[in-house]
C-alpha cells in the first residue's frame, strides 16, 4: 500500500468550513398582536398575542401568487364547447361545380368561411386543474395569515353562542366592531349552523370553520373575526388596545345641499322697437277665413297701380265651324261625275 495522503477525504472535509444559512427563527419579541372583543361587540381594554403557530411572521409572496392561480383555475368547469364544419348540420353537396362559374371555389356552405359555418379555433371541453405541493399550500396560508395579522385585520372574539337565527344580531355586532362596511370572514372553531344561518343573508359576511379556510378565502376578506378557541392554545394578554387600534374608516362625508341664492330682478326692458312691434301686431290678428276667395288674397298683393287699371275683357274662343267632308281621292260627296 502507498503512504500518499488520501486527497479525496481532505477535499470533502467541512469541518471548518462556515455552517450553512439557515432560516432566522423567530422570536417571542416578535410576537402579533391584535385586538380582542367580546361576544357583544364590546373591545376589551388588553390585545391578544396570537400563538406563534402559524403567526410567526413569515409572508411568502410567491406561495400567495400560486396559491391563488391553482385555486381560481380549479374553479373553472371547462365546459365551453363550439361546433366545428364537420358538427354544424347540412353542407353535403358541393355549392356549385369547380370551373367555369367564374366564382371561387367551394366545397360546402359549412366552411368556416360562410355565415351559418363552424368556428375555427374555438373553445373545446378542457381540464384547467392545476396542482400545488402540500408545504407550498401550507406556507401559502401562513402567509395569507401573518399578512392579514400585520393589518391589524384580523380581530379575536369570544365564542358566539346563537340561540336561535338572527341576522338582526350579526349585523348589529359587526357595526360595534365597526366592520359593518368591510367584506368580513367569521371562522369559527366548529360548524355554527344558528351563526350561518344568521349571516347568510349578508352580502359581504361568510362563516366557515377555522381549519377550512383556504389562502383565498383569507386574502379575499378584508377583515378576519376569529373565535378564541379556534386556535386550540390558549391567547396570551397583550399591550393596551388602544396602542395598536387601527384607524376606522372615516364616514364618507354627505354633500351639502347648495343653498339656493335669490334670484336678482331683471331691470324693466325698453319699450320695442318698431319691426318687433309690427311683427306682434301681425301675430295678433285673426287668421283670414279659408272661405275667402283667392282672388281677392291676390289683388291685395298687387300694386295700387296696377289695380286702378280696367281690366280687359276676356276674349271668347271662336266655335269652330264644322268642316266638309271629303270623298274618295278628294271629290266631294253627292257629285256625280
Amino acid at each position: 500500500m502507498s503512504d500518499a495522503p488520501d486527497t479525496r477525504r481532505a477535499a470533502h472535509d467541512t469541518s471548518d468550513a462556515p455552517p450553512a444559512r439557515s432560516r432566522p427563527a423567530t422570536s417571542a419579541t416578535t410576537a402579533l398582536e391584535v385586538l380582542a372583543y367580546a361576544a357583544d361587540g364590546t373591545r376589551r381594554a388588553k390585545a391578544v398575542r396570537l400563538p406563534a403557530d402559524p403567526f410567526d411572521g413569515t409572508v411568502h409572496e410567491a406561495a400567495l401568487h400560486r396559491a391563488v392561480t391553482v385555486y381560481l383555475a380549479n374553479q373553472r368547469q371547462g365546459t365551453a364547447q363550439t361546433r366545428t364544419r364537420g358538427f354544424v348540420a347540412g353542407g353535403n353537396q358541393k355549392p356549385w361545380r369547380q370551373k367555369g362559374t367564374g366564382r371561387a371555389r367551394q366545397g360546402s356552405i359549412r366552411s368556416p368561411l360562410w355565415p351559418g359555418g363552424g368556428t375555427m379555433f374555438g373553445p373545446h371541453p378542457r381540464e384547467y386543474r392545476l396542482s400545488i405541493n402540500r408545504k407550498v399550500r401550507r406556507l401559502a396560508r401562513t402567509s395569507a395569515l401573518n399578512a392579514r395579522a400585520r393589518e391589524q385585520a384580523i380581530r379575536v372574539i369570544e365564542p358566539l353562542a346563537f340561540e336561535e337565527p338572527k341576522t338582526r344580531r350579526v349585523a348589529e355586532l359587526l357595526g360595534r366592531m365597526g366592520i359593518a362596511d368591510r367584506r368580513v370572514l367569521m371562522l369559527t372553531e366548529s360548524v355554527n349552523p344558528n351563526l350561518i344561518l344568521s349571516a347568510r343573508n349578508l352580502q359581504n359576511v361568510e362563516v366557515m370553520r377555522y381549519r377550512d379556510a383556504s389562502t383565498y378565502d383569507i386574502l379575499r376578506a378584508e377583515a378576519l373575526l376569529i373565535e378564541e378557541p379556534a386556535f386550540g392554545t390558549a391567547l396570551e394578554q397583550g399591550g393596551d388596545a388602544a396602542a395598536i387600534a387601527p384607524p376606522e374608516r372615516a364616514p364618507k362625508p354627505k354633500r351639502a345641499k347648495a343653498e339656493k341664492k335669490p334670484e336678482a330682478k331683471k331691470p324693466a326692458q325698453p319699450a320695442a322697437s318698431a319691426p318687433k312691434a309690427k311683427l306682434a301686431a301681425k301675430k295678433a290678428e285673426p287668421k283670414a277665413r279659408k272661405s275667402e276667395p283667392r282672388k281677392a288674397k291676390s289683388e291685395a298683393k298687387q300694386p295700387a297701380a296696377k289695380r286702378a287699371e280696367p281690366a280687359k275683357a276676356e276674349k271668347k274662343p271662336e266655335a269652330r265651324k264644322p268642316e266638309a267632308r271629303k270623298g274618295k281621292a278628294g271629290k266631294k260627296p253627292g257629285k256625280k261625275e
